[in-house]
């Protein structure tokens, strides 16, 4: 069986998008076409020069993919998909086809980065809106984590929700000229998940890393985190393309663990800007992650921006801390380049591996000193932000950093 989808594309600086090409899907491999017309615009940019370069004819993924990773970067991970799972299935329990371009042509047109999955190639039709209240959010999140379906009321909502990735509820929510991405707690949540990413992404800023602002909320009886989008331009219909790490070093989602910090280091030397500040940023963010317990650093929570000629970093985002019992704990990228298979969650470790990010090992250490000392000077205040409760302070305080984090440096 093929199907179809024309994929749009907002090209730098521009308010409205333009069909880019074709995605055609047959046997489980999805396949891109850029059009002729696209082809000849001035400004025609490819999607991604090392997958999809502006050329004629249909373009395989590259070896091992499915999808290209540039389309897939524009589609939904956990939660978008168990949304569109809750909207296609019919009253008998059955769905039709769900195949990854389904997910990608289901999903709603305010999705992250600049492109979109349309049944023509020559009349846009957005699907979805983030134009819901956050009290409209929360019926549409509850219902989904419950697996009863939404009312029809809120399928604007379901749409934009279901554009997001990640694995817990979110939903899409425009504040005048902002554009925010509100991630909710769960009903299943042990502890304040949502506290403790806002405490994590804010000690982040405080310890001087590039990272999307984030303000907390309160809905019902749950938490909200609000973070800022970067993908858009304030007070325009702007977008901008993003690439993940993932896509970036050529990887499935099936793959996770073949990511590795080091070779995405090596590729910010040759084809990011600013490079070296871009790799020291890197290094922050890695122990940072390190210090603050985020095992869950995967290679689609690091993107970069791309203008058709340029990767640069963007803010780092999804940075949270997981609590555990055990000792020894594991980074979800490794660290190091090539075949190296380190992957603790040690800052010896990272600090060893200093050279690979363009820095000494005093460079290292005086970035892992710096952070230490502001996670000591603001731990109460931001807690006090944050309003945790005297547990989820504990709980936190035991992972933030973790004495395995520490033990060897």
């Amino acid at each position: 069986m093929t199907s179809e989808a024309y994929v749009w594309v907002w090209l730098p600086g521009a308010e409205e998008p333009v069909p880019a090409g074709i995605a055609r899907e047959q046997h489980g491999i999805v396949r891109f076409a850029y059009g002729n017309g696209y082809r000849a615009r001035p400004d025609a940019m490819s999607l991604n020069t090392v997958e999809l370069p502006l050329v004629e004819g249909f373009r395989d993924p590259p070896p091992g993919l499915t999808v290209p990773g540039c389309l897939a970067d524009a589609g939904p991970d956990g939660w978008g998909r168990r949304v569109i799972l809750n909207r296609l299935v019919g009253a008998d329990g059955a769905v039709d086809d769900l195949s990854a371009l389904t997910y990608l042509r289901e999903a709603g047109s305010d999705r992250i980065g600049a492109l979109d999955f349309q049944a023509s190639p020559s009349e846009y039709r957005p699907r979805g809106s983030s134009r819901a209240t956050l009290d409209q959010l929360l019926e549409f999140v509850t219902n989904v984590e419950e697996g009863i379906p939404v009312p029809p009321e809120l399928d604007d909502a379901m749409r934009a929700g279901a554009s997001v990735g990640g694995a817990r509820p979110k939903a899409l929510l425009r504040d005048g000229d902002r554009e925010l991405i509100a991630k909710f707690s769960a009903s299943s949540d042990r502890w304040s998940l949502v506290r403790g990413e806002f405490l994590a992404m804010t000690m982040a800023a405080r310890c001087g890393l590039d990272v999307a602002p984030v303000e907390l909320a309160r809905v019902g009886d749950r938490d909200v985190l609000l973070v800022e989008r970067f993908d858009r331009v304030p007070g325009t219909r702007q977008r901008r393309a993003l690439l993940s790490g993932l896509t970036l070093l050529g990887l499935d989602e099936m793959w996770p663990g073949q990511a590795a910090y080091g070779d995405l280091a090596e590729l910010m030397r040759t084809r990011f800007t600013r490079p070296q500040s871009s790799r020291r940023e890197l290094f922050a963010r890695l122990t940072f992650n390190v210090l603050c317990g985020n095992t869950d650093d995967h290679a689609r929570n690091h993107a970069a921006f791309w203008d058709g000629r340029e990767l640069t970093l963007t803010p780092a985002y999804d940075i949270c801390p997981y609590i555990r019992e055990t000792g020894e704990a594991t980074q979800a990228m490794r660290l190091g380049r090539g075949e190296d298979p380190g992957r603790l969650a040690n800052i010896g470790e990272c600090v060893r591996r200093a050279e690979l990010f363009g820095l000494s090992t005093a460079q290292a250490r005086e970035i892992v000193d710096a952070q230490r000392e502001t996670i000591d000077a603001e731990w109460n205040d931001l807690c006090d932000e944050a309003g945790l409760t005297p547990v989820d302070r504990r709980l936190l305080r035991n992972v933030f950093p973790h004495e395995y984090a520490l033990y060897d440096l």
